[in-house]
């Protein structure tokens, strides 16, 4: 695909280091022999490489290049164990933390968060919370994030789509403090997934025209998510003035010319999206599968928005190639 090319030409000249912390699962052993033969990326596997090395010899793949690490192990482990106990202030106990960190997703993360690596992905054996817990406890969210978001990277051809979120927020709610004032309100939070996954858009080449969605085109329903988006749409534009956001927009509005000239005719957006904001997990999930079992597409992804590193989720049902191609974008995110 045009579109991994281009990454790797970027990865080749600025070299980046890689956590794969799933331990030799084949997935994970055959996207690394892969990688490592390409010469794309630094690569560090977390476990046991007594176990590593007789997997990787039963499967026939070189992992070589790559260093494999058991946290038990580690000549750092101690220093980690401190820094860790720090960032915790207080929540866990030393041995809580030390527990932890025999785990690949604390270990890989912390590795991270320390420097020793650029990115991290993981998945392949730990679930979607298993792998954003540690990231959230231990790099959190960038400034001024107010969550985490997903984006998936829809390709079909040299055709790329963006969808969010289809993966972590199953829906949005004011924050409020203690005393009941609003923090953080909904539609901000669907706002920051529109302005993260139009950056996300740029990274694979896209400029974003951004379509936040819902059953309704500019006021022609009512009730359900319709204000959600319409508000949403008004705070994205506060976010960034220079984006391309239009919303509340149907399905066929934001991608149908004909459609678009009547329901919202003018919109810089409606009959040309490209980038889709779903205002529901429900309807993203639903909405990201229809494109790819129904319309052809391939979906490469989640990439998690809004974490203060380059930290990726994998599906437990992925396959070495979706390990490959999402280690590819995992470290051009770094």
């Amino acid at each position: 695909m045009a579109i991994f090319d281009k990454l790797k030409d970027q990865l080749r000249e600025t070299r980046r280091t890689i956590v794969l912390p799933d331990g030799p699962d084949p997935r994970i052993l055959e996207a690394s022999s892969r990688l490592a033969a390409e010469d794309l990326l630094d690569i560090i596997l977390v476990g046991d490489p007594d176990e590593f090395a007789e997997k990787a010899a039963a499967g026939g793949y070189d992992i070589s290049k790559c260093t494999v690490i058991d946290p038990l192990k580690y000549e750092g482990f101690e220093e980690m164990v401190a820094t860790m106990s720090a960032l915790r202030k207080g929540k866990m106990s030393d041995e809580e933390v030390r527990a932890a960190l025999a785990q690949g997703n604390y270990f890989g993360t912390m590795l991270v968060k320390m420097g020793k690596a650029d990115c991290l992905l993981g998945g392949a054996t730990y679930s979607t919370a298993d792998t954003v817990r540690p990231a959230l406890q231990l790099v959190k969210t960038k400034p001024g994030a107010n969550l985490v978001s997903s984006a998936f990277i829809m390709i079909r051809g040299e055709e790329v789509l963006i969808m969010g979120d289809c993966a972590i927020n199953i829906d949005y709610q004011d924050t409020v403090d203690k005393d009941g004032n609003v923090v953080v309100t909904a539609a901000q939070k669907l706002a920051e997934v529109a302005v993260e996954s139009a950056k996300t858009a740029r990274i694979f080449g896209v400029d974003p025209k951004v379509a936040i969605l819902s059953f309704s085109t500019k006021g022609s329903g009512k009730g359900g998510t319709v204000k959600l988006s319409h508000d949403a749409t008004i705070e994205a534009q506060k976010m960034d003035p220079d984006l391309a956001v239009d919303g509340e927009l149907q399905f066929d509005a934001a991608v149908s010319p004909e459609v678009a000239a009547t329901k919202c005719k003018g919109s810089p957006v409606a009959g040309q999206a490209n980038t889709f904001i779903f205002p529901t997990i429900e309807a993203g999930n639903i909405g990201y599968k229809i494109a790819q079992r129904l319309g052809g597409f391939d979906a490469v992804g989640p990439v998690l928005q809004g974490l203060n590193a380059s930290i990726n989720d994998l599906s437990r049902g992925c396959n070495a190639d979706e390990v490959y191609y999402m280690s590819i974008i995992t470290a051009a995110l770094a």
